[in-house]
């Protein structure tokens, strides 16, 4: 254990200019006094590991020292191949690059590891979009991967609502959720996010070379004009800001998305199989932050039944999702929600009179609009 941390924080060291304590502490998961007795270890050693000290000091490899403690295991190679969504690679037009890539490293393993590829797709596959969906690659997805890869200031034109908009931006990443595709992107000082599917052109920025969304040509590239393409243009590069993180730049947006589209409040009792089945028909983390809080406020009743304040997007979408509980959830409030409830009920009863056979029951109002097969709102981008 401690041997492999050791290798870790060498790797660490090698590719990067310097490293503070916390931040090896941090990547390695130890406390900062245990870097500083691992680096102690390393240089008794003979790694040539120098601290430099005071506020802006930290920890580096002298005299341009490079290991070769670089062969990888099995596990490691198996995770190698892992590290990836092969139609994700497709729609950007790096599925040749990838397959590249994954030879040259199989050809460099040791001859007992070079079914770690074969191994690990046979038991691992990720399908990155949702269920009941036909995937569709954002025509213009490979042009903006290009930018992302070269640090390339793109023009674009959005469809933003009703209108289409032109901005310059500053493409740092793109984020695949749920089969669509986004790009996180600077403009004017801020950080902003983009869905890829919305863009209607795309060209370097000064240039005067734009790629179409309806151009058919723009959805694949071959290896040959895929290189060309990347090297023929020379828009304006940026210089990408080090402190940026894909990750949790993403989480902390997505949270913020989900947030900003619960705008109202219902309020709900729930039989005890309505509260293990709230979270799977409504917004998962609303409804477990409702549930929890009722609980820890003690809003069960005599009869078990518990009392929730849940967050919604609206009195619509409300609507069509909690029909889903059925009798396991009583709408309390707001009032006009509930009489829609109750006349849903009504209808239902309607339907299903005691002792009718099929089709016997009268003629009745179809589900009404915004019912449970209505779609849902055109949610704005996160």
């Amino acid at each position: 254990m401690r041997a492999a941390r050791l290798i870790k924080m060498v790797l660490l060291l090698q590719a990067r200019p310097s490293m503070t304590a916390a931040e090896l502490a941090r990547e390695l998961e130890v406390s900062e006094r245990t870097v500083a007795r691992d680096v102690l270890s390393l240089s008794e050693a003979g790694v040539p590991v120098y601290a430099d000290r005071g506020r802006a000091g930290g920890y580096r490899l002298i005299g341009g020292y490079r290991t070769r403690l670089t062969g990888l295991g099995r596990s490691e190679a198996e995770a190698l191949f892992l590290s990836g969504v092969p139609s994700a690679l497709r729609e950007m037009g790096l599925a040749d690059a990838a397959s590249a890539a994954r030879l040259k490293v199989s050809a460099a393993l040791l001859p007992e590891l070079r079914d770690a590829a074969t191994g690990a797709a046979q038991r691992f596959h990720l399908d990155a979009p949702g269920w009941y969906q036909e995937p569709e690659t954002p025509a213009l997805l490979p042009e903006i991967a290009d930018a992302v890869w070269d640090d390339r200031r793109i023009t674009a034109r959005y469809l933003r609502k009703d209108t289409e908009v032109e901005r310059e931006l500053e493409p740092y990443g793109l984020v695949l959720k749920a089969g669509v595709w986004y790009l996180a992107a600077r403009t004017q000082g801020d950080y902003r996010v983009y869905r890829v599917d919305r863009f209607t052109t795309v060209a370097p920025a000064g240039n005067g070379n734009i790629s179409r969304a309806d151009d058919a040509d723009d959805t694949h590239h071959t290896d040959s004009t895929h290189n060309a393409h990347r090297t023929d243009r020379t828009g304006g590069r940026f210089t990408r800001d080090v402190s940026f993180d894909l990750p949790e730049f993403w989480a902390q947006r997505a949270a913020q998305f989900a947030r900003s589209i619960l705008r109202e409040e219902v309020v709900l009792r729930l039989s005890p199989r309505g509260v293990s089945q709230l979270p799977y028909v409504t917004e998962r983390a609303a409804a477990r932050e409702a549930i929890a809080r009722a609980q820890t406020a003690d809003g069960l009743d005599e009869h078990g039944r518990l009392t929730v304040t849940l967050a919604v997007e609206s009195a619509e979408v409300a609507y069509a999702q909690l029909l889903a509980l059925g009798p396991e959830g009583d709408i309390l409030a707001p009032p006009e929600l509930r009489e829609r409830f109750a006349s849903a009920a009504r209808r239902m009863a309607a339907l299903y009179p005691a002792g009718a056979t099929a089709g016997a029951g009268p003629d009745a109002d179809g589900p009404g609009e915004g019912g449970p097969g209505a779609a849902g709102p055109d949610h704005s981008d996160p």
